[in-house]
């Protein structure tokens, strides 16, 4: 006979608690979570972790892309000595390919590719096209979580996104969509980006903690408050709460839209005018 006890009921009773067999509104669902760590079931990352895969599945392509006004493309007609030049200043691993006068993707070389190339053959020309790799597209509307399964059956790490007219959009990563779920992963070579970031079509990326004093100076606007000084506050004020991931609200005649939060404070924004007139400062 084991030794082994059963389960106590106590234990059932919190797994139906937090797993029932019936699916819960998505609200009911994050209170659960929040439960379960004030009952020290699961720790602070853990339910940053579990909220941030849940997240994941409410976004789109379009809302973590980098867009194509910030993407680090090699001209097809590069010699060796312009690609090395790029591939250094950019610190990246990945280069698309872009031939300039059908404005498309050939393909992606690595890093990794051209110092192979050095370390056998220095005296030659480094040709790209031996090296070239298959570039994944995919529409700025695909939603995030069937991006990472893509990437993962394909063994991807970057993908090309393409706009409702088939024509170049911005690129995203698989650490773009990682760092949705697990929060930002930085590195040595990683540098500061701007506040506040043009998408075209009137659409705006904004870091949550960009002061009214930046936004003001940006949107050509005269918000303020004796109550916060960042956008952030101004957004979390106008909800009276913290917001959720994809809320959206209009305040001062501009729309916004969450597009990174966590239990604690709001990370990114999507921002538009809502004035047809509106001119933004050069």
């Amino acid at each position: 006979m084991s030794d082994d006890k059963p389960p106590s009921r106590s234990f059932f009773k919190l797994f139906d608690k937090f797993f029932p067999k019936t699916l819960k509104p998505r609200a009911q669902l994050m209170q659960a979570l929040e439960e379960a760590e004030e009952n020290l079931v699961i720790d602070p990352y853990s339910r940053s972790v579990i909220e941030g895969a849940l997240q994941v599945e409410s976004l789109k392509v379009r809302d973590v892309m980098v867009p194509r006004s910030k993407m680090i493309m090699i001209d097809s007609e590069a010699t060796t000595k312009n690609l090395l030049q790029v591939m250094v200043a950019s610190s990246h691993s990945r280069f698309p390919i872009h031939n300039e006068e059908q404005d498309s993707i050939l393909g992606v070389v690595l890093a990794k590719d051209l110092l192979s190339h050095f370390a056998q053959n220095q005296e030659e020309e480094f040709n790209y096209r031996e090296y070239l790799r298959d570039a994944l597209s995919v529409p700025e509307s695909k939603p995030l979580g069937a991006l990472l399964r893509e990437f993962q059956q394909n063994k991807s790490h970057m993908a090309i996104v393409l706009d409702e007219y088939g024509e170049i959009a911005g690129l995203v990563t698989l650490e773009d969509v990682i760092e949705q779920i697990v929060g930002e992963i930085e590195d040595e070579h990683d540098k500061e980006e701007d506040n506040i970031i043009d998408y075209g079509d009137g659409r705006y990326l904004l870091q949550a903690n960009t002061t009214l004093t930046e936004f003001n100076e940006f949107f050509n606007s005269s918000i303020a408050s004796d109550d916060y000084d960042t956008v952030a506050g101004l957004v979390i004020s106008g909800f009276s709460y913290l917001p959720e991931q994809m809320s959206e609200i209009s305040l001062h005649g501009f729309q916004f839209k969450v597009l990174k939060t966590d239990n604690r404070r709001l990370h990114l924004l999507e921002v538009q005018h809502k004035l047809s007139d509106h001119k933004v400062k050069e």
